[in-house]
């Protein structure tokens, strides 16, 4: 067996590549694991080698800081501090021997890996919220994150007229990235209303860069012709074999549709996402505290240090609370030097320390601004009929969800998935969990699964008789942000 490194970092997006080159620049070695081929993550997803990209940068924002990163994670590889692991699904940590110890699986043939670390950092990102409504399982509706992983790794557009619909910043620098490769965008329907940021002026100007980078966005989506439509929803996809129109629906305060204000809009493609959910099963699973955000998801509970509330674990990026870019990169080297400083007793700069404390400080404020602004309403569950596939996994309905809450008392996820299968296929709910969540009549509930993708059998069985994968019980959820 090899030495164990001093820290394992699980995800390469933003945060998982800034803490590593961050760790190993502090003297640790550091073991990268990550499902994708190349370093980046969603965020940074690199365009087919053999497409031949002319000018990757254009369809990325920070491009030349991570192509920076990426060199010095090259240099830390060469020089021996790094070990890269990519198409690594790690799907359990438990701890034997004084060391953590994390179980993965490898490339198409799924085969088995072990990685043991003094000390392990989460940063293993999002995904997207979807809210279902009447048509979206048809062919040609994907997600708004989804469309622009196409144009970025593919460079293939979903459609020619696409219209781009839900809520969240997110749907600005997609419909914009979408025109500016050619496709037709008529229309950007926002459910929330915009104004709700007045609420918050003095977080705003605290963020001069990212007022400016959202006023592109919109100026680029005016010279265009694309009507941007605040407090609209995409309620329902029209189509046979294929998406042909939608229909955009005026919403109330509470995200219900006004009635009488439906509208057709032809397009063959429709981009929609209500936002993005932290990727928790590996921290829960290993009873990480979480705590209720201001969009009704759910983060993890980390100290100034970016640890989190089992000692070893740290965490940056989007598991401590969606934020963007810029605000994992910053969560990623304060990690990575407090872990430093943990685990070797490597100094940190006080000024340094401060000024990324005050940077974290400043991009979380208007985060949680960004995220109050753009909470579903409780009414966007008016949008469905009683045929619509909730699960669509498992092809349960509306219908079907509301009997088990009416009929048989059902009145959480759990108790909805034991009489309706809702939430038990490939994706395990985390796509339809918050529309279960919401028809059940509760708060959606923080991911805790045992393993955090699928794994074949033979794995279970060849775990050594001292692995531990589960915890101490959950410590009790902190109130709500």
């Amino acid at each position: 067996m090899t030495p164990p490194a001093d820290l394992a970092v699980v995800g390469a997006g933003p945060a998982g590549l800034a803490a590593a080159v961050t760790a190993a620049g502090l003297g640790l070695t550091v073991t990268l694991l990550d499902a994708g081929e190349r370093p980046g993550g969603q965020f940074h997803r690199h365009p087919a080698p053999g497409l031949g990209a002319a000018r990757p940068a254009a369809l990325h924002h920070g491009w030349r800081q991570f192509t920076d990163r990426l060199a010095r994670l090259q240099a830390h590889r060469d020089a021996g501090r790094v070990t890269h692991l990519p198409g690594h699904h790690v799907w359990t940590v438990g701890r034997a021997d004084g060391h953590w110890r994390l179980h993965a699986v490898a490339g198409p043939d799924e085969t088995p890996a072990t990685v043991h670390a003094r000390a392990v950092l989460l940063a293993t990102g999002a995904y997207e919220r979807q809210l279902p409504f009447p048509g979206w399982t048809l062919p040609g509706v994907v997600g708004a994150g989804g469309a622009q992983a196409m144009l970025k790794s593919g460079l293939v557009l979903p459609g020619r007229q696409v219209v781009v619909a839900g809520s969240g910043p997110l749907l600005l620098a997609v419909a914009g990235s979408l025109a500016a490769a050619g496709a037709r965008v008529p229309a950007v329907a926002e459910a929330a209303a915009y104004t709700a940021y007045a609420r918050a002026v003095p977080t705003l100007l605290r963020n001069p860069a990212k007022l400016a980078e959202g006023a592109r966005h919109g100026a680029a989506l005016l010279h265009r012709t694309t009507r941007l439509l605040t407090r609209h929803a995409v309620t329902a996809a029209h189509g046979t074999t294929r998406v042909e129109a939608v229909t955009v629906t005026r919403l109330d305060p509470d995200w219900r549709p006004v009635p009488g204000t439906a509208r057709r809009v032809p397009c063959d493609a429709l981009a929609v996402g209500h936002g993005l959910v932290p990727r928790l099963d590996l921290a829960t699973g290993l009873g990480c505290a979480t705590r209720r955000t201001p969009d009704d998801t759910h983060a993890l509970v980390v100290d100034a240090g970016q640890a989190t509330s089992v000692p070893g674990i740290w965490a940056a990026g989007e598991p401590c609370g969606v934020g963007g870019a810029d605000l994992a990169v910053t969560e990623g080297e304060i990690a990575a030097e407090t872990a430093a400083h943990a685990l070797n007793g490597t100094p940190r700069d006080p000024r340094r320390a401060a000024a990324l404390a005050r940077r974290r400080d400043r991009l979380r404020a208007f985060a949680d601004v960004m995220a109050t602004a753009h909470r579903p309403g409780p009414g966007w569950a008016g949008w469905l009929d009683d045929t619509t596939e909730v699960c669509r996994c498992e092809e349960v309905t509306a219908r079907r969800i509301r009997t088990a809450v009416t009929d048989y008392g059902a009145h959480d996820t759990r108790t909805v998935k034991l009489l309706t299968r809702a939430g038990m296929g490939w994706c395990q709910g985390r796509m339809c969990g918050p529309a279960v969540a919401r028809l059940a009549g509760g708060p959606p509930a923080a991911d805790r699964r045992p393993l955090s993708c699928p794994v074949p059998l033979r794995h279970l069985a060849g775990l050594p008789a001292d692995h531990d994968p589960t915890a101490p019980p959950p410590p009790t959820e902190e109130p709500e942000a």
